[in-house]
């Protein structure tokens, strides 16, 4: 299964692109998207829940 999700992984790229050169996705559309990442990032550090990285917590 791990190698279904890495390989569905590898397509976003590609699809990304192709949606900017069909115009389906504009500049503006990909930057509030990466906001919006950023953001729900910053949200999951603050509470504690993100993936483990925090400061004094271990990762295995």
């Amino acid at each position: 299964m791990r190698a279904k999700v890495v390989e569905a992984e590898a397509e976003v790229p590609r699809a990304m692109a192709e949606a900017f050169r069909s115009g389906r996705l504009g500049v503006m559309d990909y930057y509030n998207m990466q906001n919006i990442l950023a953001d729900t990032k910053m949200r999951e550090s603050i509470s504690g829940s993100g993936n483990g990285k925090e400061k004094g917590k271990k990762t295995e």
